[in-house]
């Protein structure tokens, strides 16, 4: 039996370039966040300009959270988790190079093109046909910097974290290549290669799981790499990680349908959607526990560590929104909650509370590591972002949830003679001062991104890249 130690380097650089630009379209994407909330308590900001109306503005607004912010997060991540976790280098420098370049030109290119008005009009797929070929050939070549760095791994083993991103980029490519399928009729517009109720079907199978593999799976490749790192406790249940993705990824791809309830679409397909919806419910919480759980003898340490106070809360709404996505799903409740605010509300409790919160977590976890420093510049301020976000959140949620039922009940009441009794304005009205809250709400989100902003500047300059480096040299051990 002999040792064989041979050095390597992980390739941190473009792992550095994301996990900085997820910091800087956080604030881009959540500050125009707040500026069409404030829109809608006062419409004077519209500024009676086409390209700054709120029905312009909104899409950019998900697309710089969804995919700048929440998609350089995931870049990030996953190129940094996959090579620690395989303790080799990723496949090819260009190639990942070329993922960041590309992503953020796709980024920009929705920034010019959504105000302008260019648009396919589908939910989370706005993008207009040359800059969806573009987002393809990057996400591909994701694919292979990510695939190709598991084939040449050091480790026997391949880490339950990296089959959840594995999944995400597979289905996240298969997602958005049938979706986009369209024809072009001019530079900047096409025509849906579908029809009627089947678009809508195949518009929802890729909205829902946008949400269900972009926005959930990813950030539990995330969730098992960091929340154990940060806690310096082994996960709670290897076993029941991998029952939690075998079941998850089996179960999520069919809950599109429940978007569509009392439309033209089948009755049979809605409560296929709807059915699968609620069995949804388990292997999300099973992941839930299974990271609770992984604090089992570490919870004191949420005393003084506000970067696991991050990830803990994080998972601590993503149970939370995970119960009510299968509770909305059931008709009965959809008939009061859909075109309500209480459906914004459920968005955000998974958007700021899950997808943030993580996020957040584990670029303050990686960026000292990723720069040659001990620790971030400031614990306290970390821990005042913490506050700041997690009120922000319940604010922002709870003022929707109080809107969305008010607008559900509202619209459904009827007088004797089977006459409306408030007309929408009434409703819109009684809405407002809940409008006033959610702004106030996403204010003291995105003013939590600002001091993060400043925290991480500070962190940087006073970092030495080629001590990070030198750490980012490893042993790889192997007996043979």
């Amino acid at each position: 039996m002999s040792t064989a130690i041979s050095p390597t380097a992980y390739n941190y650089k473009v792992v550095r370039q994301f996990a900085i630009m997820t910091v800087v379209w956080g604030i881009l994407g959540m500050g125009l966040g707040v500026f069409i909330a404030s829109q809608l308590v006062w419409p004077e900001l519209n500024f009676g300009l086409p390209w700054t109306s709120f029905g312009r503005l909104r899409p950019l607004h998900t697309n710089l959270v969804i995919f700048a912010f929440g998609g350089c997060a995931l870049f990030a991540t996953s190129y940094y988790v996959v090579q620690r976790t395989c303790q080799t280098r990723l496949i090819s420098d260009s190639l990942a190079a070329f993922t960041f370049w590309g992503w953020q030109a796709v980024i920009v290119g929705a920034i010019i093109t959504l105000p302008m008005g260019f648009t396919t009009t589908k939910e989370y797929a706005e993008l207009e046909w040359p800059l969806a070929i573009l987002l393809a050939i990057v996400w591909v070549t994701y694919g292979l910097v990510f695939f190709g760095t598991i084939t040449k791994r050091k480790t026997k083993h391949i880490y339950v974290g990296n089959w959840f991103y594995g999944a995400f980029i597979v289905v996240t490519a298969m997602l958005h290549i049938v979706n986009h399928m369209s024809l072009p009729v001019s530079l900047f517009k096409s025509y849906s290669a579908y029809s009627g109720a089947t678009d809508a079907m195949i518009q929802w199978w890729y909205g829902h799981n946008a949400v269900g593999f972009f926005l959930t799976t990813g950030f539990l490749g995330m969730m098992y790499y960091f929340v154990p790192k940060q806690a310096e406790r082994p996960i709670y249940s290897y076993r029941l990680s991998i029952v939690h993705f075998w079941a998850l990824i089996t179960l999520y791809i069919w809950a599109g349908p429940h978007h569509l309830h009392y439309t033209a679409l089948p009755d049979w397909a809605q409560s296929l959607g709807m059915a699968m919806s609620i069995i949804l419910l388990a292997p999300s919480w099973g992941g839930m526990i299974n990271g609770m759980m992984t604090l089992s003898g570490a919870w004191h340490k949420l005393r003084t560590d506000p970067i696991l106070r991050f990830l803990v809360v994080s998972l601590a709404f993503y149970g939370m929104s995970t119960f009510e996505g299968p509770m909305m799903a059931i008709k009965t409740v959809n008939s009061l909650s859909h075109y309500t605010d209480w459906t914004i509300g459920h968005v955000h409790a998974g958007a700021l509370g899950w997808v943030a919160m993580i996020s957040i977590g584990a670029i303050y976890h990686m960026i000292p590591k990723l720069f040659g420093r001990a620790q971030m510049h400031s614990t306290g301020l970390i821990n005042a972002h913490f506050w700041l976000a997690t009120i922000g959140t319940v604010l922002y949620i709870a003022s929707m949830w109080v809107n969305g039922i008010t607008q559900g009940l509202m619209w459904r009441a009827i007088n004797d003679d089977g006459t409306l009794t408030y007309s929408f304005v009434e409703a819109l009205q009684a809405s407002h001062p809940g409008f006033i809250v959610r702004a106030l709400g996403g204010a003291f989100f995105a003013s939590g991104m600002l001091l993060m902003a400043y925290n991480v500047w500070r962190t940087v300059r006073a970092s030495n890249p080629a001590e990070a480096e030198a750490a980012a040299k490893i042993a790889v051990v192997g007996a043979h």
